[in-house]
């Protein structure tokens, strides 16, 4: 992509990460939606995403283990089970023609779109312990691997569907993550090698601009209004791309 692009990564990052400051989840979902919106390829842009996650989600998974949100036990089922379904989808989409994965990655976002709004609209039921996560990991890193993002909205909205502490379960699933995102990157290197670092950088300095406005403002803005409205944009960015892929 032309060198006129990198602006317009660095704004993708920005963004993402207030929704994600701000969320606890949609940072992959969205940067790879705008991604393919500006017509990267879906495996070039899972790349970058995953590359910039890896320093986004150390930061936030270092910073809630510095305020007890993990729950250890659970942190690690999700981990290995994420980061081994991680390196599948990503060896699995690096070699699909990127022509004929585009609409099925799009349809994708469009559920996790969906599933963003549906978060919104839960209503808060009484804490449970959490069991029998293996499954729940191993597929929230293939989805994440494959559609650049989805770690967030299909872990997290599970574990909080299933009655677990919502502090814990944001914290946990982000200390996760990291892991989840370094072991695809690793893959996608392995597989389609590190020609992908310009998207991935604009990400980062956008991210590292825009993590301490989300951080003040998670405090503030509307919760459950602001996951609808970043569901509704997902759901409407893939729609648009999904229809002109078959148009």
């Amino acid at each position: 992509m032309p060198d006129a692009s990198f602006p317009f990564f660095v704004l993708i990052g920005f963004v993402a990460q207030l929704i994600d400051g701000a969320l606890g989840m949609a940072y992959g979902v969205a940067s790879t939606s705008a991604l393919l919106f500006l017509g990267m390829p879906p495996a070039l842009a899972s790349a970058n995403v995953h590359a910039a996650e890896v320093f986004t989600t150390a930061a936030s998974g270092v910073s809630h283990a510095v305020a007890r949100n993990v729950d250890w036990r659970l942190f690690l089922r999700l981990a290995l089970a994420g980061a081994a379904g991680g390196v599948v989808g990503a060896a699995s989409i690096s070699f699909i023609d990127m022509a004929a994965a585009r609409p099925f990655i799009l349809a994708y976002l469009f559920v996790m779109g969906v599933v963003v709004i549906r978060r919104a609209l839960e209503a808060q039921r009484p804490e449970k312990k959490i069991e029998r996560v293996v499954l729940l990991g191993a597929v929230g890193g293939f989805c994440d691997a494959v559609g650049g993002g989805g770690w967030g909205p299909v872990v997290t909205s599970n574990l909080l569907a299933r009655g677990a502490a919502p502090a814990k379960v944001v914290g946990t699933v982000n200390l996760a993550e990291f892991f989840v995102t370094a072991a695809v990157t690793v893959t996608f290197i392995a597989s389609l090698g590190p020609n992908f670092g310009k998207a991935a950088l604009g990400l980062v300095i956008g991210g590292v601009f825009a993590a301490p406005i989300a951080a003040f403002g998670a405090k503030r803005l509307p919760r459950h209004t602001l996951t609808a409205l970043v569901g509704a944009t997902i759901c409407g960015v893939s729609a648009y791309g999904l229809w002109s892929a078959l148009a």
